[in-house]
C-alpha cells in the first residue's frame, strides 16, 4: 500500500521530519498557520489553516487522501487533533488528547508520576490558588523551580535561586495571570534530552541531545526555545555515562508502561544531578531543535517506524550514523522577551555549504520570506566529532547575511562542553 502523509506544523522540527518522509511517501502534504519555504518545497501540497482547529486539519486530511498523519507541535495535540484524525480512520502519530497531557498538564504529569511510582520525580506540589502558591514559597524559600501547569512554549519556568529571588517569584506569579502551577524542588546538575518512537507499548530511543535554553552566549538570560543543541557520535553526550542514559531510557519505559495506549514520541527532558537521573519534564512530541539533531542521522526509513505503528506490528530497531551534530539557531533581535517580527530575510542558502539549513517560525509571502516574533530559522552541521559538526554549523550561519538576527556563537564549542564535563565531575565529588 503506498502511503500519503499529512505532516501537522510548521516550523523547524516539522521541516525536519518532512526532510525525513520526504522520497518514502508516496504523497506528502503539510498545514500550518504559516507557510514554511522548506516544507512548502518538499511537500505535493500545503494549506495555511490553524492547526489546533481538528475540524479543518481533519477535512484538509481527507481531502488529500491522507493515510498517515504526523502532529509535530503540542497545541494541536491539546487540541484533540490525533483524535479527530484517528476518527476518521487517518492514524495519527501523535499521542490523543489524554494521553498529550504528560506534556500539556504539569501538575497532572508529577501527579501521574507519583500514583505510578515513576522513577526520577522531584518533590513538588501543586497549586490552584496563586497566593498559596506564594505562600508555599514563603515558608519553603529558595531553591524552586516555578511552572505553570500548561504550555508555555518552553518559556514559562522560573528558577528560585537561578533565575528570579523568592520576592520575584512570588511577583512573576502573581502579574503572570497563571492560576495553575507547580513549585518543586529545584534540580541542580546537567540537562540532557532524550526522545523515543512509542506505539503498541514498545519504544525505540534516539542518541541523548542536550539543548541550550538560555538566550545569550555563556547560558545567561532568560529561557528561551532552545538557542541551539548537539549530539556525540553514538547515544551518550560527553558528560554522560551509558549507565545514566540507560537510567534515562529505563524511566521512559516505566512511564511508557503506565501510559495505555501511548502512540508517538515520548521526550523526556532529564537532570544528571550528584544523586542520579531526575525527570525535568516530559515531551509528547519531538524537541524542536532535538529533532534536527536526531533525524538527519536516522539510519531507519522514518515511514517505515510510522506503518509498523499503524499495523501493531514491532517497531523496527533504529539505527543512527556514528556522526555528531551541532544545531544553532537564528532568532529575531529582542527574542524572547520584546521580539521583532515582520523583518524580511535575505538568505543565502547556498552560504550554508555542507550544512542542512531548517526553516521555522517564518512566513513565505509573495514577496519574499518574514520573520515572526519566533525563532527564523537553525543550521545543522553533521560531523566526525562534535567539533567537526560545530565547526560546520557555524560557518552556516554566515547564510543570514545582514538580516539582525541574534545567535549563541557557542554552543557546541569545546569550552562549553567542557564546562558540563567540569560540572558533572564536580557533583559527582571528582
Amino acid at each position: 500500500m503506498e502511503e500519503t502523509v499529512l505532516l501537522v506544523g510548521g516550523g523547524g522540527r516539522e521541516h525536519a521530519i518532512a526532510r525525513a518522509l520526504a522520497g518514502s511517501a508516496a504523497g506528502l502534504y503539510a498545514c500550518a498557520e504559516n507557510r514554511n519555504p522548506g516544507i512548502a518545497r518538499l511537500v505535493d501540497g500545503f494549506e495555511t489553516l490553524a492547526t489546533t482547529n481538528s475540524t479543518a486539519v481533519r477535512a484538509y486530511a481527507r481531502e488529500v487522501g491522507a493515510t498517515l498523519a504526523v502532529v509535530g507541535p503540542e497545541a494541536p495535540l491539546e487540541a484533540g487533533v490525533a483524535d479527530a484524525l484517528d476518527e476518521a480512520d487517518i492514524y495519527a502519530f501523535g499521542p490523543q488528547q489524554a494521553e498529550a497531557r504528560i506534556e500539556t498538564d504539569k501538575a497532572f504529569q508529577r501527579r501521574f508520576m507519583a500514583e505510578h511510582d515513576i522513577s526520577g520525580c522531584p518533590a513538588f506540589e501543586t497549586f490552584d490558588d496563586p497566593e498559596a502558591a506564594c505562600e508555599y514559597i514563603d515558608s519553603n524559600g529558595g531553591d524552586l523551580a516555578v511552572k505553570p501547569a500548561g504550555l508555555t512554549g518552553g518559556k514559562g519556568v522560573k528558577v528560585v535561586g537561578d533565575q528570579v529571588t523568592p520576592a520575584e517569584a512570588k511577583e512573576y506569579i502573581r502579574k503572570s495571570g497563571y492560576e495553575r502551577l507547580v513549585l518543586e524542588e529545584r534540580l541542580v546538575g546537567e540537562e540532557f534530552t532524550v526522545q523515543a518512537f512509542v506505539a503498541n507499548g514498545e519504544l525505540r530511543v534516539t542518541p541523548a541531545v542536550q539543548d541550550h535554553k538560555r538566550a545569550y552566549e555563556g547560558d545567561e538570560g532568560p529561557n528561551t526555545g532552545g538557542m541551539g543543541s548537539y549530539t556525540g557520535t553514538g547515544l551518550t553526550l560527553p558528560f554522560l555515562s551509558e549507565e545514566a542514559y540507560l537510567d534515562a531510557v529505563d524511566i521512559l519505559q516505566e512511564t511508557v508502561d503506565a501510559l495505555s495506549g501511548y502512540k508517538g514520541i515520548l521526550y523526556g527532558q532529564f537532570m544528571l544531578t550528584g544523586e542520579g537521573v531526575r525527570v525535568v519534564e516530559f515531551n509528547a512530541r519531538f524537541g524542536d531543535p532535538e529533532a534536527m539533531n536526531t533525524l538527519p542521522v536516522l539510519g531507519t526509513d522514518l515511514l517505515e517506524v510510522l506503518v509498523a505503528a499503524r499495523e501493531d506490528d514491532p517497531l523496527p530497531q533504529l539505527t543512527f550514523e556514528p556522526q555528531a551534530t551541532v544545531c544553532k539557531y537564528a532568532v529575531p533581535s529582542g527574542y524572547p522577551t520584546d521580539p521583532e517580527g515582520g523583518t524580511r530575510l535575505d538568505i543565502d542558502e547556498e552560504r550554508a555549504g555542507d550544512a542542512l539549513l531548517y526553516y521555522a517560525s517564518v512566513d513565505e509571502r509573495e514577496d519574499g520570506i518574514y520573520t515572526t516574533t519566533s525563532r527564523a530559522f537553525a543550521v545543522v552541521g553533521v560531523g566526525e566529532s562534535i567539533a567537526a559538526a560545530e565547526a560546520l554549523a557555524d560557518g552556516a550561519l554566515t547564510a543570514a547575511g545582514e538580516s539582525g538576527l541574534r545567535v549563541r556563537h557557542d554552543i557546541g564549542t569545546s569550552q562549553l562542553i567542557q564546562e558540563r564535563v567540569d560540572h558533572v565531575a564536580s557533583l559527582r565529588g571528582e
